[in-house]
C-alpha cells in the first residue's frame, strides 16, 4: 500500500477532508492573479512561472513526501499531511513526480506544521525537478512528440 502526501492549507486534523479550493491570491502578485484566472504567467524571458492547476476541481496527492513538502511551503504556514484518497484516483500528467488527483482526501496524520523549506531543501528539490523535467523531455523526443 502506498503512502500518500498532501501539502497545503494549515490547521487540518486527522479525519478532516482536504477539498479542492480556488488558488490563493496575494494582493499585487501577478503570478497569483494569472493562476486565479486560469492563465500562465510568463517572466521577462517568456518562461512560464507556476502554471495554473489543470484540475481545480480535484485534490492533488503524491507518494513523494518532499514534493508535497514544497506545496505545503507555498501556503502561508502550510502543513504537510499523510492522506488517504477518497474517490477514484486519476494519474496527473502535470508533474514530473508521481501525482494523482481525487475528489477529496482524508487526513490520516499531520507530518509537519508550518512548513518552510531550508535553502538546502530548495536546492535539492530544484535539482530533482530539473532532472525529472529533462527526463520527461527526452522521453517525449524519443516518442516522436
Amino acid at each position: 500500500m502506498s503512502r500518500y502526501w498532501h501539502g497545503g492549507v494549515p490547521g487540518l486534523r486527522p479525519g478532516d477532508l482536504v477539498r479542492p479550493h480556488p488558488p490563493a491570491v496575494v494582493d499585487g502578485c501577478p503570478i497569483c492573479l494569472a493562476r486565479a484566472n486560469g492563465e500562465s504567467y510568463r517572466d521577462e524571458h517568456g518562461q512560464v512561472v507556476d502554471p495554473p492547476t489543470g484540475r481545480p476541481d480535484r485534490v492533488y496527492i503524491t507518494t513523494d513526501r518532499e514534493y508535497a513538502r514544497f506545496y505545503a511551503s507555498k501556503v502561508w504556514l502550510g502543513d504537510l499531511y499523510v492522506v488517504e484518497p477518497d474517490g477514484e484516483l486519476e494519474p496527473s500528467t502535470e508533474d514530473p513526480f508521481p501525482t494523482w488527483t481525487c475528489e477529496t482526501a482524508r487526513v490520516v496524520s499531520v507530518y509537519s506544521r508550518a512548513v518552510r523549506l531550508t535553502p538546502r531543501q530548495r536546492r535539492t528539490l530544484w535539482n530533482r525537478w530539473s532532472r525529472a523535467d529533462m527526463a520527461a523531455a527526452l522521453e517525449a523526443l524519443g516518442d516522436g512528440r
